[in-house]
């Protein structure tokens, strides 16, 4: 989705047009996995964090535009409100130490970003719903300036043919009565509401089927414990409240087609895979193309020529369907490669908070690939999508399906399965043992505590309307203390409340 787009109106014949090129690279795609056209050196990980500006009042501040022309660094990009800006890291190694490597650059880069958007009397918030957001920042005026946005939201409008229904019954806060949202918006805009971290990890070919399986497999988990978004439109909903929220929010189905069983564009999925191949042939069977833009490559004809195909319309058409572990082609500096991107962990709440959710992930990830019996053979594919669901929905009170051992816990699941897997995945990766028990500590403590960004912030909010406050004002406040903590680094299980 970081390509650009015209803002033009097609003739129905394009639509078409688009689709017969899409089959084409897809063909393309075929050819280039059956053959050796992937190199792989050494297996890299990448990490984007999509970030929210807010102002004094910890309010949104609509200024990503000032901000990043400050910033002046192509590292920073825009993203779908005006209130948001995404850092990409650049890859790098998973081996040795260079997790300590990119946590420091993590933090200077942030760091960075805050004194500029300090100087545009800004702050940077890393959350994964800003909680201070009001039905007034969905206006689709607040749209980041950039063609592509605005496209994409009447497309999603238009396919739908009605205003996004955001409907939600929440947990409410420790010892309060359960809340509810029912609310229509005008626009994609609560999309925008998504703040996360995204992980990527390069594969070669014929290891991308279980990586993401794996993956898969490990979403519920994932979000259980890393939850940090509890709190939308001043209710406070699900651990997890980005997992429902994103589907609600770019969903293009009306109830009809819904009933129907058409597929939503953020999707789960629906089966083991064999092939990274499975899941760019569903993206063209399930999906029409929301933002039909061709170019003049014909990708057969660069294959044959010895030239890396661009795949132009199968990348484009493959970021507006918004998997939770989506796969990616991508070619860098000439030489095409595959890459399992994570998406269902929330931004913050700090980075070491997030380099830890990134370790458990990337080491539990590759201990399952090689069991001998690896965990998918042996749960159903409908089972890992409840678990995401349940963990987004209950975060540490979430009840798991895991083979062999049934219902369990999530706490009790990282500590007796995952972070064993992970420390054995992370040594087999060659990763160094101060990385490992820094970060695999963290997760354990996490455990431990029953603590993560969710339950701080609803014992937050809880403790300041104890104070007398009223629930905006709360979370207000919660806010700013938030923002401070997370200056300091320690990660949120050690957090003080009030």
């Amino acid at each position: 989705m970081g390509q650009d787009v015209a803002p033009r109106s097609r003739p129905p014949h394009e639509r078409g047009r688009y689709r017969d090129k899409m089959q084409r690279c897809l063909d393309t795609f075929a050819r280039m996995l059956a053959g050796e056209h992937f190199t792989f050196p050494r297996k890299h990980i990448g990490l984007e964090v999509e970030l929210n500006l807010v102002d004094q009042a910890m309010r949104p501040s609509m200024s990503n535009a000032a901000v990043l022309a400050s910033i002046d660094d192509e590292l920073f990009t825009t993203e779908l409100s005006q209130h948001n800006i995404e850092l990409n890291v650049p890859p790098r190694p998973l081996d040795g130490e260079s997790a300590l490597q990119l946590e420091g650059d993590l933090n200077a880069h942030l760091g960075r970003a805050e004194a500029k958007a300090d100087g545009n009397g800004a702050q940077v918030a890393m959350i994964g719903i800003l909680p201070t957001l009001g039905n007034e920042h969905f206006d689709q005026k607040w749209l980041t300036d950039n063609p592509r946005y605005a496209l994409l939201n009447d497309r999603i409008l238009a396919t739908r043919g009605e205003c996004p229904l955001l409907s939600l019954e929440g947990a409410g806060l420790p010892g309060g009565q359960a809340e509810d949202l029912h609310t229509y918006a005008e626009s994609i805009l609560p999309e925008a509401a998504c703040t996360s971290v995204q992980l990527h990890l390069q594969v070669a070919p014929d290891d991308f089927a279980p990586h993401w399986n794996a993956a898969q497999c490990l979403a519920g988990p994932q979000v259980a414990l890393g939850a940090n978004s509890p709190f939308l439109l001043g209710k406070s909903l699900w651990a997890e409240t980005r997992i429902p929220l994103f589907l609600q929010a770019t969903d293009t189905r009306p109830d009809e087609l819904k009933n129907q069983g058409v597929r939503p564009r953020v999707w789960f999925g629906e089966r083991w895979i064999t092939s990274i191949f499975d899941l760019f042939e569903e993206n063209l069977r399930y999906f029409p193309g929301l933002l039909p833009e061709t170019d003049d490559e014909d990708p057969m004809d660069a294959l044959a020529d010895g030239r890396v195909p661009r795949l132009t319309e199968l990348r484009l058409h493959n970021g507006t369907v918004w998997r939770w572990n989506r796969p990616v082609y991508d070619v860098v500096d000439g030489s095409p490669h595959l890459r399992v991107e994570n998406r269902v962990l929330p931004a913050g709440p700090t980075v070491v908070d997030m380099m830890a959710n990134a370790a458990l992930f990337y080491g539990a990830q590759r201990a399952l690939t090689e069991e001998e019996r690896p965990v998918w053979t042996r749960m159903s594919f409908q089972a890992a999508e409840q678990n995401l669901h349940a963990g987004a929905r209950h975060g540490f009170d979430a009840q798991f399906y895991w083979p062999d051992i049934g219902s369990i816990p999530p706490d009790e699941l990282a500590l007796r399965v995952l972070l064993p897997l992970a420390h054995e995945g992370l040594r087999s990766s060659g990763v160094s043992a101060t990385v490992i028990d820094r970060y695999l500590g963290i997760i354990e403590r996490r455990c431990v505590t029953k603590r993560n960004g969710s339950v701080w912030q609803r014992e937050a909010v809880a403790a300041a309307q104890d104070r007398g406050l009223n629930r905006e004002s709360a979370l207000a406040v919660m806010l700013g203390d938030y923002l401070e903590l997370a200056r300091e680094g320690r990660p949120v299980h050690d957090w003080p409340v009030g």
